[in-house]
């Protein structure tokens, strides 16, 4: 059957929202499901498939398992790995998620009506605040790591380790299933992706998504990085989709539509040649990894509300070189191009403050500034909101980055 997306917004809020472990899809037109859809970490997904109980086949993870015996046509270059086994928190003093047992959100925190958004109390903005610091803090400690030779799965290793040494629980782990405890998305991978065996290459670009759950709240975070030098063509897409992501985070204050968040990114990027991803969306935030408001990267007329002082949400456009349709591989949670197409995509927790927007999860003091910070055609330096407050101390974060990089 198909099923406008307005509507599987609205009664997919019951489970979760957008990318990353759970991820949400959005679209603009129509989808086809052949059972009721419900949105996860900015993606949809239907009734489960029955796994195999091979051991050789669950080591390969679930894709690999049905890659022979099914014939399934991968789209470009990246085919699933060999997975580790899945982690399981057990260390004391680490609060959980209640969906990190049994892999069920309990709480969906959602509203019938798409417009009906959260407004969060100074104590838990503060709680957001930490979260987001620590999500940061992991985020660039796992791309440091990233270089050509070392695994996906041990890149999760990093992530994994830090995150509890930070007393955070990751917060893709175990969400609706999802095996590990970030997403990996390699060259043609939009989203989603698990970490395996698979060595990055000279000349991989990586999008990096962690997420991470402190004293009962989530900060969700992604980057992209090059493994080796960045070619020209690379350079642009990267490039294009910083800029367009800057372009949306600048725009927003309080009093604006959510629905136009996504004009913004569209039109940007189909100007410099590329596409924007319909099939997943940004979301609301906070107690809850994936809430209202849903946050579409292309033009649409979506009721989905009005940025209000205390709202906390993502923005995570996914932008790719040719088609912007998505393959979903057979473990049902990896999302490529249809035709082979790299994707690159950033990701900030952003909160509406009186007088604009700042980043939950912007860099720190030790974060690197990577070449699209720097020949950024909007901003230069680091991007940590629209508020005085908020550029003042980007500028004193961004001297203090580019000194340190001579």
């Amino acid at each position: 059957m198909k099923v406008i997306i307005g509507i599987i917004c609205l009664f997919a809020a019951g489970d979760a929202l957008l990318l990353k472990s759970p991820m949400t899809f959005m679209k603009e037109r129509t989808i086809n499901v052949r059972a009721p859809t419900t949105l996860y970490m900015n993606k949809k997904k239907g009734s489960k498939k029955k796994k195999s109980s091979s051991s050789s086949n669950s080591s390969l993870g679930f894709a690999g398992a049905l890659q022979n015996s099914l014939g399934f046509r991968y789209a470009g270059s990246i085919l699933p790995g060999m997975q580790s086994p899945q982690k399981i928190v057990v260390e004391d003093g680490i609060m959980k998620p209640d969906y990190a047992d049994d892999g069920v959100p309990k709480n969906t925190g959602r509203g019938l009506l798409p417009w009906i958004i959260e407004v969060k109390k100074e104590h838990e903005i503060e709680k957001m605040r930490a979260a987001g610091r620590v999500a940061r803090e992991v985020l660039d400690i796992g791309g440091q790591a990233i270089r050509a030779g070392i695994s996906t799965d041990e890149i999760d290793n990093i992530v994994h380790a830090e995150t509890l040494k930070r007393g955070a629980y990751p917060s893709p782990l175990n969400y609706h299933n999802f095996p590990k405890s970030c997403c990996t998305s390699v060259n043609e991978v939009i989203c989603h992706g698990i970490p395996d065996d698979r060595k990055l290459q000279d000349g991989d670009i990586i999008n990096l998504d962690i997420t991470c759950y402190l004293d009962g709240y989530h900060g969700d975070c992604s980057e992209m990085f090059v493994v080796g030098e960045a070619d020209p063509a690379t350079k642009k897409l990267l490039q294009t989709t910083y800029d367009c992501w800057v372009a949306a985070m600048e725009f927003c204050r309080p009093g604006k539509d959510y629905k136009d968040i996504g004009a913004i990114i569209e039109d940007y990027v189909t100007k410099e040649g590329f596409s924007t991803v319909r099939n997943f969306c940004g979301h609301g935030i906070g107690s809850v990894f994936h809430t209202n408001p849903s946050i579409l990267h292309y033009r649409n007329s979506e009721p989905n509300g009005q940025m209000t002082e205390g709202h906390t949400f993502t923005i995570e456009p996914m932008i790719c070189e040719k088609s912007p349709k998505a393959l979903t591989w057979p473990d049902e949670w990896t999302a490529t191009t249809v035709d082979g197409g790299r994707s690159a995509q950033f990701e900030h927790t952003l909160l509406v403050t009186s007088d604009g927007l700042e980043a939950l999860t912007g860099k720190i003091e030790s974060s690197p500034m990577q070449f699209w910070e720097k020949e950024s055609k909007l901003h230069q330096g680091f991007w940590l909101g629209n508020t005085e407050a908020a550029k003042k101390r980007a500028v004193k974060i961004s001297e203090d980055a580019m000194k340190g990089a001579e």
